[in-house]
């Protein structure tokens, strides 16, 4: 990116914002400027940023290219102002010292060119002039003697010339940014946003029921509420109004234009107030309003969208275990593939333990030879989890493998899993390229047991979007939340770190600095030559040059390489100064992660040590850290995914029952949670906590285990309420 400069108000507005430090917006851009990724910078230039992380430093970027484009518009405005010969000094400092654009547009309009309107029609006639003495608040004189001398072939009278010189003066009133700011901000905090049921009979299973008759203030509406209006509106269901304080706003009006209350034109004056308000600046203002709330609540949407997903990626893997994966199906049965440790595929295979279609009885042979198969597979490979997908015939299949595992008191516990996205990339080419030979459900089953062992492995290979952890999705900017999603998966790919000799490429292009291609050929350089032995031997692969290679070799671990340091999150650049560590410490590179090393670690003087090595705070605590930890994983400090050997159905749940639970999506009103029984239950935001809670974000992620209360159950619709507060 290409630094321009910045007006000193936006970068004050930058730093108050951020709560970040001039200096720590200029070694940001600098280094951005520079094409060091976020990731890289996050991670290894600490010591220039003041330990920024990522969002910080997307933060100042995001408001950087804002100044810049509003530093360009603040120039197009000036220009096309004094093309008009209209610019004065004080309309220059004033459109100067802007820091948001909307503010920028409203000291513009008056000298935009318009279409036809009123006014203009009024201008043409040659009425400006009395629309000027109008504004001038004369105390004495015949206003209709002052009207006459306007009266044309086409004014036919004092009457018509006032009138049309009302046009023009409502006009210049809507136009007036002071008048439009003031009448904005007000309605920002004092309108209502009220909806009303059409009469028709769309709607019919009541979706919008809550918004058929409802009234909010425009300060406190909830962003999710703002979503479905907009939805319902888009479906024809409700009208939306927004209701702003046209009183409040006229008489405001009113005091700015008419200051001289003898005015001969006090009454006309008032006239083309109320006429501006109601025709121009109400219907106007109504609109800029309606679009900044939908962009708020877009916003907020695509944030808690990428805060779940984050959730999600980041969920600890069950490394260590050998899975089965099962696609769950009626008439096609369910296909299963078990997982080595490793992640390779031991043994694919179909059983059919349920009926054939809803209603039909099961098969008792195909019932048996299924729960052999399933036993004879947990003794053959020792399987410790059982991955059972969610979606058509789960629960029935759930039945049958919590049947098998208390039959068989082998050991194994199940799991459900979310197939969200299984089938998108069971038949995409990436799965057609990485099991050619095996159907799209096989390749599904195969998918699921491995989201167990290593979400992130197997969750970057799916479209961010199909994975389903948001709200409205379909309905916000797509190029906005394709960008925060894809900042996400890049996000938590570095954060957790990559095996260069196990990475796929779906996992290797979202490392720092790597692109598809230049994944595609350490893919073929490690099918050439064999495993990589050293990070060195990056600098052999085709296309990944000297910057590339500064980019992304810290996220890239080698596990029993030549060199100890390059298992750990060890900047290359910084070995130097590991090994004077370690000199210092008295202990080498085997005693990594050890109890001695931790000790040592511990007797450390940092302050002397980072005077005498010339070595950051930043980069010192981070090696201290990868010395005692060298293989850390972020994700083991997350919880696992809750393991059951039985089964629970939805008919036996009473309220005051108590269960544990997995979040499975945090939205804007609370938090849905998979208690083992076939629907998720909800725990409204007002039930998470006895204080108040801001947003349910606050208190649980995707993926935690949950104790709830049940506080309410409708056995029809299949609905569940859940409480976190102990019930008296």
């Amino acid at each position: 990116m290409k630094m321009e400069y910045l007006n000193e108000n936006v970068l004050n507005a930058i730093c108050e914002d951020l709560k970040v430090t001039r200096a720590q917006i200029t070694a940001v851009l600098e280094m951005l400027q520079d094409e060091k990724t976020v990731a890289f910078i996050a991670r290894y230039r600490k010591e220039a940023t003041g330990g920024l992380d990522e969002e910080k430093i997307r933060a100042i970027e995001e408001q950087y290219t804002y100044g810049v484009n509003l530093e360009k518009r603040k120039a197009d405005v000036i220009r096309l102002i004094e093309e008009k010969g209209m610019m004065t000094d004080e309309l220059r400092t004033q459109i100067n010292d802007c820091v948001k654009l909307i503010d920028v547009e409203d000291l513009y309009r008056p000298y935009k060119e318009k279409k036809k309107t009123k006014a203009t029609e009024a201008i043409a006639l040659g009425l400006e002039p009395l629309a000027d003495i109008m504004m001038q608040l004369l105390p004495t004189g015949d206003k209709m003697e002052i009207a006459s001398q306007f009266i044309t072939d086409k004014v036919k009278t004092a009457k018509d010339a006032i009138m049309h010189a009302k046009y023009i003066v409502a006009e210049r009133i809507s136009d007036d940014a002071e008048y439009r700011k003031y009448i904005r901000d007000a309605s920002l905090r004092y309108g209502t946003i009220s909806t009303k049921k059409k009469n028709n009979d769309l709607d019919q299973d009541e979706k919008y029921k809550n918004y058929y008759e409802s009234s909010e203030n425009v300060a406190r509406i909830k962003p999710h509420r703002i979503l479905a209006i907009d939805r319902a509106e888009d479906e024809n269901v409700i009208t939306v109004n927004l209701e702003l304080q046209p009183k409040r706003d006229v008489d405001y009006l009113i005091y700015k234009v008419v200051r001289n209350k003898e005015s001969v034109f006090k009454a006309e004056l008032i006239e083309a107030i109320e006429d501006s308000y109601k025709r121009l600046i109400a219907p106007s203002i109504s609109r800029e309003i309606r679009s900044m709330l939908t962009e708020k609540a877009q916003e907020q949407a695509i944030h808690i969208f990428s805060l779940n997903l984050k959730n999600l990626l980041l969920q600890a893997p069950m490394k260590g275990h050998v899975v089965l994966g099962v696609d769950p199906a009626f008439r096609t049965g369910c296909k299963l593939a078990v997982i080595s440790p490793a992640s390779s595929v031991l043994e694919i295979g179909v059983i059919y333990p349920n009926e054939k279609s809803k209603g039909a009885t099961v098969d008792p042979h195909l019932l048996e030879k299924s729960k052999k198969t399933i036993i004879d597979l947990i003794k053959k490979y020792d399987v410790e989890i059982i991955a059972i997908g969610n979606g058509t015939a789960s629960r029935e299949t759930e039945s049958f493998i919590a049947e098998v595992i208390k039959e068989s008191k082998l050991g194994a516990k199940y799991v459900i899993v979310s197939e969200a996205g299984a089938s998108v990339y069971s038949a995409s080419e990436l799965a057609m390229e990485e099991f050619p030979d095996l159907s799209v459900e096989q390749r599904s089953a195969i998918s699921i047991a491995r989201r167990v062992q290593d979400p992130l492995a197997e969750l970057v290979k799916i479209d961010p979007k199909s994975i389903g952890v948001g709200q409205y999705q379909h309905d916000v900017a797509q190029n906005k939340l394709n960008k925060s999603l894809d900042d996400v998966v890049v996000d938590a790919v570095n954060k957790v770190g990559v095996n260069l000799n196990t990475a796929s490429v779906s996992l290797l292009q979202y490392v720092s600095g790597l692109s598809k291609v230049i994944s595609k050929n350490i893919i073929a350089y490690r099918e050439e030559n064999g495993r990589f032995y050293s990070r060195e031997e990056l600098k052999k692969v085709g296309k990944l040059g000297p910057k590339t290679y500064e980019q992304c070799v810290g996220f890239l671990r080698i596990l029993d390489g030549k060199n100890a340091f390059d298992m750990t999150s060890i900047h290359p650049e910084s070995y130097d100064k590991a090994l004077k560590l370690l000199d210092i410490m008295k202990l080498d590179s085997t005693k990594l992660g050890t109890d001695e090393m931790k000790e040592a670690v511990e007797k450390l003087d940092k302050f002397d040590v980072s005077k005498s090595l010339s070595i950051d705070m930043y980069t010192l605590n981070d090696i201290l850290e990868a010395f005692v930890a060298p293989l850390r994983d972020i994700r083991d400090e997350c919880e696992g995914l809750k393991l059951r050997d039985d089964i629970m159905h939805f008919e036996d749940i009473k309220v005051g029952d108590e269960l544990d639970g997995t979040v499975r999506n945090v939205v804007d009103f609370g938090v849905f949670v998979d208690c083992g029984v076939k629907y998720d239950g909800l725990i409204h935001i007002s039930k998470m906590s006895t204080a108040k809670v801001n947003h349910p974000s606050d208190i649980l992620s995707v993926g935690d285990n949950v104790h709830v209360y049940v506080i309410d159950i409708d056995y029809n619709k299949h609905k569940l309420g859940l409480s976190l507060i102990k019930q008296q």
